[in-house]
């Protein structure tokens, strides 16, 4: 099985992992305070298990990284400590983690082998006793690449030997929000439409009569300079019409104002959330269940 970097694994994994973040934790001896280096990275397998830490040797052995079992560590968040059931020959017996090597089943039963109960007999557990019962019969177990499972070492990748384990439950939620999107384009313009229209405009014309009327003289004489004819005499009188002047012009019809409204409506979502509870398996045993939750949600 492969094993990552738990940065390239999750780059997200300070949000996600168990507790506080393990990387750059100092690293002591158990049931002493000597510091023997400090945790300098976390890997995982392909399901983001935690298997390994890289525990630089810097105090003890300088330039010496080496990979930590998790179960052969105890954490301590509070003191953001690692502490170590390990002695300097152990230490140096350890094979070494070089960055880039390959970390094939190989090299990871170079380490395991260091670490098991065959090999520390300080270690208990289901491993111990795999290791007690092949030693009585006079052989070592052996352990095949191809069947070979994390679970088979429980000794060296149990964690729950650690004094504070912590892990989250989590439940999904609806998270409502909005997005704005083009539904329709409305265009606004205007054309020319073109009609014929009559107007009426009475005019007027001047036109000349001529009458003949009898005068009040008619039948007497007239004296002889009354009488002088005159040839060529002409009356003459300028006659007028009017006609009728049409133009154009352009006047405002009406006036038309475009404006949008925002009209609101609810829609309705439904959707399936999961959430995580709680399963507790205490074997019979009396068991004190602190449910912060619970008190808060009472209050």
């Amino acid at each position: 099985m492969a094993l990552h970097k738990i940065s390239d694994f999750d780059t997200d994994y300070r949000n996600t992992i168990q507790g506080n973040d393990i990387k750059g934790m100092s690293v002591y001896a158990q049931g002493s305070e000597e510091k023997i280096g400090t945790v300098s990275e976390m890997l995982v397998d392909d399901q983001g298990q935690l298997r390994y830490l890289i525990v630089d040797l810097g105090f003890w052995i300088f330039g010496k990284k080496i990979l930590l079992p998790i179960g052969r560590g105890r954490i301590d968040s509070k003191a953001d400590r690692v502490y170590v059931g390990m002695t300097r020959q152990q230490a140096e017996d350890l094979p070494e983690y070089k960055e880039g090597m390959a970390l094939d089943f190989d090299y990871e039963e170079q380490v395991r082998g260091a670490y098991r109960p065959a090999v520390n007999s300080s270690a208990t557990g289901a491993a111990a006793a795999v290791a007690g019962a092949a030693a009585a019969a006079g052989r070592t177990p052996s352990y095949d690449r191809d069947t070979y499972n994390y679970a088979q070492d429980a000794d060296l990748y149990d964690t729950s030997t650690h004094d504070d384990q912590t892990f989250k439950l989590y439940e999904e939620r609806l998270v409502a929000g909005k997005q704005r999107r083009k539904s329709g384009e409305v265009a606004i313009g205007k054309h020319v439409e073109t009609e014929t229209a009559r107007v009426a405009v009475p005019v007027e014309k001047e036109r000349v009569v001529v009458e003949r009327v009898t005068p009040s003289e008619a039948g007497r004489a007239v004296s002889a300079d009354s009488t002088a004819f005159r040839e060529g005499e002409v009356a003459h009188m300028e006659i007028y019409e009017e006609v009728a002047d049409v133009r154009k012009e352009a006047f405002v019809r009406e006036e038309v104002r475009v404006k949008k409204v925002v009209d609101q409506e609810t829609v309705q979502a439904q959707e399936t959330i999961r959430r995580e509870e709680l399963d507790v398996d205490a074997d019979g045993r009396p068991i004190t269940n602190k449910n912060d939750r619970n008190k808060k949600d009472r209050k």
